[in-house]
């Protein structure tokens, strides 16, 4: 399973008051470059579907488990 990791933040924020979430996508049936060549489209959708955020970073990764809280 790829993870598409990004950092959302409230678009209206100040750099000073920036209020920042992590957030991730999960895809079983992708490769990593395949996770790294969609990556874009995936979060301008995500963008488009919450009005008032914008995406800070994000990267894709292999899932980890042992990471994961219970």
């Amino acid at each position: 399973m790829i993870e598409l990791l990004f950092v959302t933040c409230i678009a209206a924020a100040t750099p000073q008051s920036e209020s920042c979430r992590e957030r991730s996508l999960v895809f079983t049936d992708v490769t990593p470059m395949m996770c790294l060549l969609g990556a874009q489209p995936q979060l301008a959708k995500w963008v488009q579907d919450h009005p008032g955020q914008r995406v800070k970073s994000w990267k894709c990764k292999a899932v980890s488990f042992a990471e994961r809280d219970a």
